[in-house]
This record gives structure tokens, sequence and C-alpha cells, in this order.
């Protein structure tokens, strides 16, 4: 895959930002967006993730879920290589566009998670202990 520039439009006031029709997300300094993938038949949330405007473009245009790994510094198409492949059923953004929520319907095995887990929200918090998720 090439080297792809994506801009997006900067909204003109809070106004346009918040109840406008232009899609204008707001990406951190580091030119990162929060993106939140949930299973759109279920609603579970299934992981949380990075996009940069690359990603977010690549989304959108392909119906297939992309994200930005900090880690890697690189670009990520969900399951490329796993099989993990998450197809959009709807994507939103935020009142203040900085959080992308997807809705996604994820191939392969079902997965999301790298450690093979139906979701990376696999383990609950109780007691200041983790403990597997039912």
């Amino acid at each position: 895959m090439g080297v792809m520039t994506a801009t997006f439009p900067t909204a003109s006031d809070t106004h346009a930002l918040e109840h406008g029709a232009t899609l204008s997300p707001r990406f951190d300094p580091n030119g990162l967006i929060a993106a939140v993938a949930t299973h759109a038949e279920t609603g579970e949330v299934l992981m949380f993730a990075w996009m940069n405007a690359e990603a977010l473009s690549l989304t959108l245009s392909t119906g297939e879920a992309h994200y930005w790994s900090r880690s890697r510094q690189e670009l990520w198409h969900k399951g490329a290589t796993s099989g993990q492949v998450q197809k959009i059923v709807e994507a939103r953004i935020d009142c203040d566009q900085d959080c992308v929520w997807l809705k996604v319907l994820p191939q392969g095995d079902g997965g999301a998670c790298h450690t093979g887990a139906r979701s990376c929200f696999y383990r609950v918090i109780e007691d200041g202990k983790l403990r597997d998720a039912p």
C-alpha cells in the first residue's frame, strides 16, 4: 500500500463542529483520534484503538476497519493477517468529533483481540484484582 495523505476539513466554529453535516475530526497533537469498535449485532465492546487521518479515511472508503499502531508506528488493516477483518456496518463520531465509534461485523473466527479473545475487554476488575469475564 502506497503512502496516502488524508485530510479532513476543519469546522469553522463550535456550532459547525457539533451540529454541522461536515466530518471534521479533531485529531490530538500526535495526529490521532480514539476509536471504539463494538459488535454490530450484540453491542459488545470489542476493542479500543487509535486512528490517524489515513486510517479513518481508509476505513470510510473501504468499509473495513483500519487503525494506527502506536507501538509499531504503522497503519494497520484489522484482520489482514489474522483474518479477523472488521466489516463496518455504521461509523459514528461523537459530539465534538474527537472519538469514532465503529459498529462492526467481525470476520474470520469472530475474535477481535490479539490474545485470541473475542473482545479485548475479557477481564473484570474486582477488588483491585482481575478475573476472566463470563
